[in-house]
């Protein structure tokens, strides 16, 4: 292939367009987000993510698969656990089967905020999808985001 390949064009196109919706989508539920509830993106899927471990076996996330999940590396994602326990929106304790373990959970504050949260956050995303279907490059996109289960 080279740089006028018209596949590679596409797909680089393409890789914009995704990116764009992205960065819509990001945008407008970063500012929802942080003016109703001072919260940003990452602190509320973290929130949400760790909402919904359980206590069954193996219900509760080690800190990469919580990394992956959120899509921050792993000193990120414990950064964002620290800022987020400082707040008393988490608590960190120790696995009981294994002491080398810690596990991470939502707090009765953070569970409250993230119950607050979630309308605004799901509101948000679909205005930025609305407004984003009305552009013909990036409404395939919103159709394939929409029918994703």
């Amino acid at each position: 292939m080279t740089a006028t390949d018209p596949k590679l064009t596409a797909l680089v196109s393409g890789w914009a367009a995704l990116s764009l919706l992205h960065d819509k989508i990001e945008t407008r539920i970063e500012r929802a987000l942080q003016s109703g509830h001072d919260l940003s993106v990452r602190e509320y899927s973290l929130l949400d993510v760790l909402s919904r471990q359980t206590d069954d076996e193996g219900g509760h996330l080690q800190m990469r698969q919580v990394a992956d999940a959120v899509v921050l590396s792993q000193s990120a994602t414990t950064r964002l656990v620290t800022r987020l326990e400082d707040r008393g929106l988490l608590a960190r304790y120790l696995c009981p089967t294994d002491r080398r373990g810690i596990y991470t959970d939502v707090s009765a504050a953070g569970r409250a905020l993230l119950k607050k949260a979630r309308p605004t956050n799901d509101r948000a995303l679909r205005e930025a999808l609305d407004e984003a279907a009305e552009d013909p490059q990036l409404a395939p996109l919103v159709d394939a985001v929409r029918t994703l289960k």
